[in-house]
């Protein structure tokens, strides 16, 4: 099979003459710079989705992916609900809460936090916050000595001194009318578990306590602050979301994870977009050292364009060898970078040899995530970039009269 001529001469000119091992040299840096600028955009690109995809997973492991809540507050009835959703075929499991906040003491330490009362039975299927518990078992917050139980967050623990087996005050701001005005709600329970999410709001704000220890403490009867619910495919909360709403309709209504953290993964969002847009420029910049080299390269070849065009080459044919010599140099500097930046990425990952101070990052290592959406825009990037700078030295080319050159030889 025969190469079009074009082909054939741009890939002899990105050799040079031994006189001219300068250009050879140039064309190697070309190649380097934009080797680098893709392996550099690709291992941020895959550090910022890893970190991405690092709190989605902490935030979706304590919260469900979409909870049913009642405009009136709370929620009667909560056995029907929970049972018309089993119907819904992208619903894998539902389970009943109670939200509200209280303070909890222990001596003379005093913190505020979100009390979550939760059926055990049920939220193992929903959330998978009972899976970050490191010390006790779920099962014993259910009260067997006639004090109910209590699970806290590793960093509230430390903060007010309490330990597994120790007693604890929870207090509710909201109690009974007494003589002397609004007399706080107080309750004992016994810590029989810790859990570590590994995200600080939720490691030292957070408590857990039985379903029906919180219907009691907040003097709510059978009533649920709503329903938690997991999905299938998390991305298809949205749809769902606005599925159930009409089913159960006024004056019940649904949230999903996006909406409910919505501000914070649309600044992660644009954070990765402007990240992007910063390190193209690494690639731009590697473009002027493929404008030099093809500049040079058509100094250094002025005889051989001219010989071409007295023996019919068209100006399009001589942009062609120019501009496939710059592709090339563009190619073969995108493929090493994303074979280098795809490695790279995975040797940070599974060796984890970039570690951080867990207790400033709550993270032990720097998550990397490799997405192929990344490495496709990112290689057309380069690759475009690369095509474009050599528009302007393929034209200066093709400008070439053959007289001049040729006049003295």
């Amino acid at each position: 099979m025969n190469l079009p001529y074009q082909l054939f001469i741009a890939l002899r000119y990105l050799k040079s003459k031994k006189k001219h091992r300068g250009i050879s040299v140039n064309t190697l840096i070309s190649i380097g710079g934009v080797t680098v600028g893709v392996m550099a955009l690709l291992v941020v690109l895959s550090v910022m989705s890893g970190f991405h995809e690092d709190l989605q997973k902490k935030i979706l492991g304590v919260n469900a992916h979409l909870v049913v809540l009642n405009y009136r507050g709370t929620m009667s009835g909560y056995e029907d609900i929970v049972e018309s959703l089993k119907d819904d075929r992208d619903i894998v499991s539902s389970s009943p809460f109670i939200l509200g906040q209280s303070m909890i003491s222990l001596e003379s330490r005093t913190h505020g936090v979100y009390l979550r009362g939760i059926n055990p039975e049920m939220e193992v299927r929903t959330t998978d916050i009972l899976n970050y518990i490191r010390e006790g078992k779920i099962k014993d917050l259910v009260a067997e000595d006639g004090m109910p139980g209590i699970i806290l967050g590793k960093e509230l623990g430390t903060m007010i001194g309490a330990f597994k087996g120790d007693v604890v005050n929870i207090l509710s701001p909201i109690g009974k009318i007494g003589p002397l005005g609004m007399l706080p709600r107080v309750k004992q329970f016994r810590v029989v578990g810790i859990f570590e999410v590994g995200m600080f709001e939720y490691d030292s704000n957070l408590v857990l306590i039985d379903l029906e220890s919180a219907q009691e403490f907040f003097g709510m009867g059978d009533e649920v602050t709503g329903i938690e619910v997991r999905l299938n495919d998390i991305y298809k909360a949205p749809v769902v979301r606005e599925r159930i709403q009409e089913k159960l309709g006024f004056p019940l209504y649904a949230k999903d994870w996006i909406q409910m953290n919505k501000n914070l993964f649309s600044a992660l969002k644009l954070e990765k977009f402007a990240m992007f847009i910063i390190l193209v420029l690494i690639v731009l910049v590697a473009s002027f050292n493929i404008v030099s080299t093809l500049i040079m390269n058509v100094i250094e070849k002025k005889r051989e364009i001219a010989i071409l065009k007295a023996m019919g080459a068209t100006d399009r044919g001589i942009m062609s060898i120019f501009m496939l010599q710059g592709l090339l140099i563009g190619l073969v500097g995108t493929i090493i970078g994303v074979a280098g930046g795809y490695m790279l990425s995975y040797i940070i990952n599974t060796y984890q040899i970039i570690k951080l101070p867990a207790d400033v990052y709550y993270l032990s290592h720097l998550p990397v995530k490799t997405k192929l959406f990344d490495f496709v825009v990112v290689s057309l990037s380069a690759v475009i970039i690369s095509f474009l700078a050599t528009i302007y030295p393929a034209r200066q080319a093709a400008k070439l009269s053959p007289v001049e050159p040729l006049r003295y030889e």
